[in-house]
């Protein structure tokens, strides 16, 4: 019965395929096609990803061997506080959120009254004071001339002991023993007259020498006046400064960022207002230490910004940081206890842009963006090995 369910079978199947009739039924031969086709298909796929993971590998030892790179990149720049140097309250903002501004430019005004009050009263100070020098310029005129006419009495007071003297000497010779040509009276009075013509020079040379004490003394009020002025011009200059420091200006070019000035605000000495971000901005990267050995100054970078998909800048290693980051945090790693457990440390490499990359970011690039720095670390050997190559040219040349 079987045999016929067979035999029935194949010529059902001979009439439906008549090139498998041929073929007995229940043969290895006839499964053999469909076996086959699957396993290409696996070789060709174990294939293709034997492939796919070689060249993986070979990239990722290249890479490892040729470049270094790290994710802890931050864009840095000039950031200058701008603070008020007098108290006052601000009456003007001249600035608006993210503005551009050229350094000198005013960015706020204070209400000068108060300094200006203090600048009209030094210079009353410095008038009266300059009176004060006339007065003791005159003083010493007189002075001067009380000491002239002290002079002149001087003089006279010695002629007249000259002719006192010279009386009392012709009066004692006159009146002696052998011969009494004058009276003792008149002796008694050229003598007299010779001793107060003494004391009248000696009252009279004390007057002169009173009247240039006072001379000197009228000098060193007038200098005593004029220090005073001296001083009173240098706090006015210091005052005049003060006033001016009403008026807020940029210190540099740059824009405007964190402003927290508003009109009406009493500001003090100090007191940040604003902040302006200059426009040249530099990567500082964050590598490794591993990483450092074959990192020099001049190798080119390429810096992927996060914000700025798709687009990458090419730097350049500018310097290296005196020490890592831990040595500069506020509470740095205390490593000499009993358990120590080592961590690679990160030093900061300043890495620099070219301006024109710079303006053509059209103020897009600011400091604190996020960034990946990649550094093809060969670029020295394919340098020397451009030189040594250019050297024979350079010298066939010449």
């Amino acid at each position: 019965m079987s045999t016929q369910h067979n035999q029935a079978e194949q010529q059902v199947l001979s009439a439906v395929h008549p090139a498998s009739a041929s073929i007995p039924a229940g043969t290895p031969a006839a499964n053999a096609p469909a076996a086959a086709a699957p396993n290409r298909r696996v070789l060709v796929v174990a294939g293709v990803i034997a492939v796919a993971a070689l060249l993986a590998g070979g990239r990722m030892w290249y890479r490892s061997h040729y470049f270094v790179e790290t994710e802890n990149a931050y864009i840095s720049g000039h950031v200058h506080p701008v603070s008020s140097r007098v108290a006052g309250v601000v009456t003007r903002v001249l600035i608006e959120d993210n503005q551009l501004v050229k350094e000198g430019d005013v960015i706020a005004e204070l209400d000068p009254v108060d300094q200006q009050v203090k600048v009209e009263q030094i210079q009353a100070q410095i008038a009266s004071a300059e009176q004060q020098v006339v007065q003791a310029e005159a003083q010493i005129a007189q002075v001067r001339a009380q000491a002239s006419a002290a002079g002149a009495q001087v003089a006279q007071s010695e002629a007249q002991l000259l002719r006192a003297k010279q009386d009392a000497e012709r009066y004692g010779q006159l009146y002696n023993s052998q011969m009494k040509a004058v009276s003792k009276a008149e002796l008694d009075a050229a003598n007299a007259g010779r001793s107060s013509a003494v004391a009248d020079l000696a009252a009279k040379r004390d007057n002169a020498g009173a009247a240039k004490a006072q001379i000197a003394s009228a000098g060193a009020s007038r200098e005593v006046f004029k220090a005073q002025v001296n001083v009173l011009r240098v706090q006015l200059k210091d005052a005049q400064q003060q006033l001016g420091y009403n008026r807020i200006v940029a210190p540099v070019a740059g824009r405007i960022g964190k402003r927290s000035i508003e009109v009406g605000q009493r500001v003090q000495p100090g007191q940040s207002l604003t902040a302006i971000v200059q426009q040249n901005v530099w990567l500082t990267a964050n590598f490794k230490e591993t990483q450092l050995a074959e990192l020099q100054p001049g190798q080119h970078v390429s810096v992927k910004i996060d914000a700025m998909p798709g687009k990458t800048l090419v730097g350049t290693v500018d310097s290296f940081a005196p020490a890592s980051g831990a040595q500069f945090a506020l509470l740095p790693a205390d490593n000499a206890t009993g358990n120590f457990t080592k961590i690679v440390q990160r030093v900061p490499v300043k890495i620099v842009f070219k301006p024109e990359d710079i303006k053509a970011m059209n103020g897009r690039l600011v400091p604190g963006m996020s960034a990946l720095a990649e550094v093809e670390v060969n670029q020295t050997e394919h340098a020397k090995a451009a030189a040594t190559a250019a050297a024979p040219a350079a010298a066939t040349a010449h």
